[in-house]
């Protein structure tokens, strides 16, 4: 990423301008991540609950470092790393940059001080500006900082994951905020609807303008046979329903490999999910332990209790064709469809919004598909570290669709592939149900 830099440019007038939305962009991303952290102790950020999971001063120290070691290092004239060892202890899984501390170790990093992560943060913004102001109108470097963004976004979201496992490992069940009133739930549950999809030859992947990883190209065409998708997904309460019919006690539903992870991790409901005194189920959140919210979806699911329940139910997970297919007419819905995108809780399912009847498509819980994460057909991995963003990951995960609700707003899209392993569950992610005709 050293070699060559890019070149000192006069920016156009348009240019300029797209120069200052991305100045405006840049600054805006960059607040949000701190007021996530805002509500939290410096011991709440220094903590590490498990492996996967990563302290919140590591995710605002990570996310500079990415900054400052693919924009700044080759572009900044005379750059200086705000402190040589960062180089190593927020490195991620970059091998190209070099050394690495061990991820299972970053919470035991009780130094740097937040204090300083802060000022680290403070330090490079302040040189990123600069480097906009004066470079600002460059495409190629225009794209590096856009993709610096659409990284940070994602540790925004993880940022929320981590902290509420963290939070889930405290007796206190502490709350990362206090709720907000939601609208009183219907007295019964709607029954779940199906949405009818023609099939045949569609097309799959980014288009257009606006950002795209490299996972989400090339388009290209597939063939889908007829299907139904649910309407809605999968709520707390049909989840319940599941668990009272001893779905986790029956190896008839279970994919081997699941019936396995159950078995040596002693799973039996879905995580945070907690027995209340009073019986039935209470739910631990971002919000703190709450009862169990029938009509919100089921959320914290694994890719094995996904795929249980979808048997259980008589159906099975879509492919992310099928639902990417199902969902591009929305496409031009999604400012309404993300208003409740950023929110530290899934809600009660809205209204449809889709004009084919689909409902919470995004801004409530990332969708299982069965589809393991692999190239799309002409897939080529970017040159350089930078490279290393998603490729090396095709393997032994399979694909979520739509966005979350800690999903940060105008991060989510059509064609966005997030990937998961089949145990992985901390994420807000749920399910919706899929059928042949």
């Amino acid at each position: 990423m050293r070699a060559g830099g890019l070149p000192w440019c006069t920016p156009s007038p348009e240019s300029e301008a797209q120069m200052n939305d991305l100045l405006s962009r840049f600054a805006a991303v960059r607040r949000h991540s701190l007021a996530l952290a805002e509500p939290l102790s410096a011991e709440d950020c220094c903590a590490q609950s498990m492996p996967d999971a990563s302290p919140v001063k590591w995710h605002l120290a990570h996310t500079t470092w990415f900054f400052e070691t693919f924009v700044l290092e080759p572009n900044e004239a005379g750059f200086r790393p705000f402190h040589p060892a960062f180089r190593v202890l927020f490195n991620s899984y970059y091998n190209g940059v070099g050394a690495r501390h061990p991820r299972p170790q970053r919470g035991l990093l009780t130094r740097p001080a937040l204090v300083e992560v802060l000022a680290y943060r403070a330090n490079v913004d302040q040189r990123m500006q600069a480097l906009l102001a004066r470079q600002g109108g460059n495409a190629a470097l225009q794209t590096l900082v856009e993709l610096g963004l659409q990284h940070e976004q994602q540790h925004q979201e993880l940022l929320l994951t981590d902290v509420l496992h963290l939070l889930s490992c405290n007796p206190m069940a502490p709350a990362y905020r206090d709720a907000r009133p939601q609208a009183d739930a219907p007295a019964v549950a709607p029954a779940l609807d199906w949405v009818e999809c023609a099939g045949g030859l569609v097309e799959v992947g980014h288009t257009g303008p606006g950002f795209s990883f490299d996972n989400e190209l090339p388009r290209h065409a597939t063939y889908l046979a007829p299907y139904a998708l649910g309407a809605r997904l999968v709520n707390q309460g049909e989840f319940a329903a599941f668990i009272a019919d001893g779905g986790y006690a029956r190896p008839e539903l279970w994919l081997a490999e699941g019936w396995d992870w159950l078995a040596a991790q002693h799973i039996a409901h879905p995580l945070y999910w907690r027995a209340a005194e009073e019986g039935g189920w209470n739910r631990f959140g971002l919000h703190g332990e709450q009862p169990l919210t029938p009509h919100a979806p089921a959320a914290h699911l694994s890719y094995f209790e996904a795929d249980a329940y979808a048997r259980w139910a008589g159906a099975r997970l879509p492919t992310e064709a099928e639902w990417e297919a199902a969902a591009a007419p929305t496409v031009h819905l999604a400012p309404a469809l993300l208003a409740h995108a950023g929110a530290p809780s899934p809600r009660i399912e809205p209204q449809a919004a889709a004009g084919n009847g689909l409902r919470g498509l995004f801004g409530e819980v990332w969708q299982w598909t069965q589809s393991s994460y692999a190239p799309y057909p002409g897939f080529r991995t970017a040159e350089g570290a930078v490279g290393e963003y998603n490729g090396k990951f095709m393997v032994n995960q399979y694909v979520l669709r739509g966005s979350s609700c800690a999903t940060p707003a105008g991060h989510a899209r059509l064609s966005y592939r997030n990937f998961f392993p089949t145990t992985a569950r901390w994420q807000f992610s749920g399910l919706r149900l899929a059928r042949d005709v």
